[in-house]
């Protein structure tokens, strides 16, 4: 059985960094294409960041230059590094697989809602003015 655990999440002043992990288990994160979503209240969960099974990285011009995505294979776990931070950043912040029938362990097209196989539970970033 397939799990996402996410933790990391937490209140920053704006300019500030956080670094969230996700672990998983009942899947080898290096066979697969992994990103980072967000979602205010009201508003549709976005993509933000995906890793491929090689190592290329994609982002939304939101988040371009600010936050790093990564991944530890020794550990299973995905990272979302993120500094400068923002007050717009404040969002719920779920990682997410994408499932290999759709993406193919790659980041293209764009991560989609209907293209996410799993998803973490969910962590809250609240970045202040």
């Amino acid at each position: 059985e397939v799990h996402l655990v996410e933790s990391g999440g937490g209140l920053v002043q704006g300019g500030g960094s956080l670094r969230l992990s996700c672990t998983a288990s009942g899947l080898t994160v290096a066979d697969d294409a992994m990103g980072w979503f967000r979602q205010t209240p009201g508003k549709e969960r976005e993509g933000g960041s995906c890793i491929s099974r090689e190592g290329g990285m994609l982002y939304a011009n939101s988040v371009k230059g600010r936050f790093t995505v990564s991944r530890d294979n020794a550990k299973n776990t995905l990272y979302l590094q993120m500094d400068s931070l923002k007050p717009e950043d404040t969002a719920t912040y779920y990682c997410a697989v994408l499932t290999i029938h759709r993406y193919g362990g790659y980041c293209n097209p764009w991560p989609a809602l209907d293209g996410v196989g799993y998803w973490g539970q969910g962590t809250q970033v609240t970045v202040s003015s």
